[in-house]
C-alpha cells in the first residue's frame, strides 16, 4: 500500500510517482548520503524524464557503483506488458500486469501527425455506468500515481518505436474513474506535466461528474482539460444509464460546470455514448442543447460500442447525423467521434473484459 508519497510499506520509494520537487529532494539525501556530487540528480532526472529509463542499470552515465546504490533504495515501477492487441487502423491497445497481478489497460491512438494516449487510473471500476464494459468486472483498487506515470512512459516509448513520434496527447478515459483516485491522480498530472514536460492543455481528465473533483481541479493552476460524460439529458434517463446520477444530481453538476468555467476559462467537453432508441431522438438533443445553455462545450457524440450481456445498439448513422443537425443547429460544437480499434476491443475495459472471459472459460 502506499502511503501517498510514492513510498509503500517494506518497499523501496516509487521515485516515478513523486511530484518532481519531491523526487529531486529524495535524490539529493541520497546523493549526499552515498558522497557523490549534486549534479548526479540532474543526470537522473535526464533519464527518467527525458530518456524514458525503466531501470537504474540503463543509467551508463553514473558511476557503476552508484546505479545498484540507487536501485537499492528506489524503485522506476514497470508493469509486465500481459497483452498487446494491434488494430488495422494503427490503434494499439495493451493489458499491463502490476506487481500485485492485477491488470489495467492503455490504448494509443495515432492520428494525422500525433499520438494519443489513453490511460486507466483505477484497477476496474465502482460506478457501473451501464455502458461500460469496465464495471462488469468491479472495482479492484486505486492505482498510485507511479502506476499511473508509467502507463505514460512505457507507452512513450512504444509510440516512439511505432509510430517514430512520442505521445502528444494524454486522456484519462481508460479504466476507473480519475476523480474518485483524486490524490493519485492529481500527482500524476504533476508528473506528466512539470517532470516529463507534456502541456496541461494536453492532457484531458475525463469523469462521470464528481463534483468535489472537479472543484478540486478547477483550484489547480495548470489549464488541464475537463470532459465530463453525460450521456442523458435529463436526470432520469441518466440515473437509469449511470448510477452517480443519484449522488451528484445533474442540476448540481451543471452549477458545478458554470462555476468551473467560470474559474479556468475553458471549454468543457461533453462525452455523449449513442444508444438506438434510448438517448439519441432529436428531441433527446434538443433537451441537451437547452441543459448545456450558457456554457461553452464541445460535444463528443460516441457510437456505443457494443458490450455482452447488454441489449441496447449502436445508434444507426442517420439518427447520429440527425443528433448532430440538431447540436449545430443550435450552434454548438459537436462531432462524431471516429471509432477506433473496434477489431481489438479498444473501448475502455472491453479488452480485460475479454481476457478474463476467455480466462474463466479456460479454467
Amino acid at each position: 500500500m502506499s502511503d501517498g508519497t510514492g513510498r509503500t510499506t517494506g518497499e523501496r520509494v516509487r521515485l516515478l510517482g513523486l511530484e518532481p520537487e519531491a523526487a529531486r529532494a529524495e535524490l539529493r539525501r541520497a546523493m549526499d548520503d552515498l558522497g557523490q556530487p549534486a549534479f548526479r540528480v540532474r543526470q537522473v532526472e535526464a533519464w527518467i524524464y527525458e530518456r524514458r529509463a525503466t531501470s537504474f542499470a540503463q543509467m551508463t552515465d553514473l558511476p557503476a557503483a552508484l546505479r545498484p546504490a540507487l536501485a537499492d533504495r528506489y524503485a522506476l515501477v514497470t508493469a509486465e506488458r500481459s497483452f498487446e492487441a494491434r488494430s488495422s487502423d494503427g490503434t494499439i491497445k495493451h493489458l499491463w500486469r502490476l506487481d500485485d497481478g492485477e491488470e489495467v489497460e492503455s490504448v494509443l491512438i495515432p492520428t494525422e501527425g500525433r499520438v494519443t494516449l489513453c490511460l486507466s487510473s483505477q484497477a476496474g471500476c465502482a460506478l457501473g455506468c451501464r455502458f461500460c464494459a469496465t464495471g462488469d468486472f468491479g472495482f479492484r483498487r486505486q492505482l498510485d500515481a507511479s502506476e499511473i506515470a508509467a502507463q505514460f512512459r512505457d507507452e512513450d516509448l512504444v509510440a516512439e518505436a511505432t509510430y517514430g513520434r512520442r505521445i502528444a496527447n494524454v486522456v484519462y478515459m481508460g479504466m476507473g474513474e480519475p476523480l474518485a483516485n483524486l490524490g493519485p491522480v492529481m500527482e500524476s498530472l504533476t508528473v506528466l506535466h512539470a517532470g516529463f514536460g507534456l502541456g496541461a492543455r494536453r492532457i484531458t481528465v475525463s469523469t462521470v461528474g464528481l463534483i468535489p473533483g472537479i472543484e478540486a481541479l478547477a483550484r489547480r493552476p495548470e489549464p488541464f482539460r475537463l470532459a465530463v460524460s453525460l450521456h442523458a439529458p435529463d436526470s432520469g434517463l441518466r440515473l437509469a444509464l449511470m448510477p452517480v446520477e443519484k449522488r451528484y444530481p445533474l442540476p448540481d453538476l451543471l452549477e458545478t460546470l458554470r462555476a468551473y468555467q467560470a474559474a479556468k476559462g475553458r471549454r468543457i467537453s461533453i462525452e455523449y455514448a449513442l444508444l438506438d432508441g434510448v438517448n439519441d431522438a432529436a428531441s433527446q438533443a434538443s433537451d441537451l442543447v437547452r441543459l448545456l445553455s450558457g456554457l461553452r462545450v464541445f460535444v463528443n457524440l460516441i457510437p456505443w460500442n457494443p458490450i455482452p450481456g447488454r441489449d441496447w445498439k449502436t445508434s444507426p448513422p442517420e439518427r447520429t447525423r440527425a443528433f448532430l443537425g440538431v447540436l449545430e443547429s443550435a450552434g454548438m460544437r459537436a462531432a462524431i467521434r471516429t471509432p477506433r480499434g473496434r477489431d481489438i476491443a479498444a473501448a475502455c475495459g472491453q479488452l480485460r473484459l475479454a481476457r478474463a472471459s476467455t480466462e474463466t472459460a479456460a479454467d
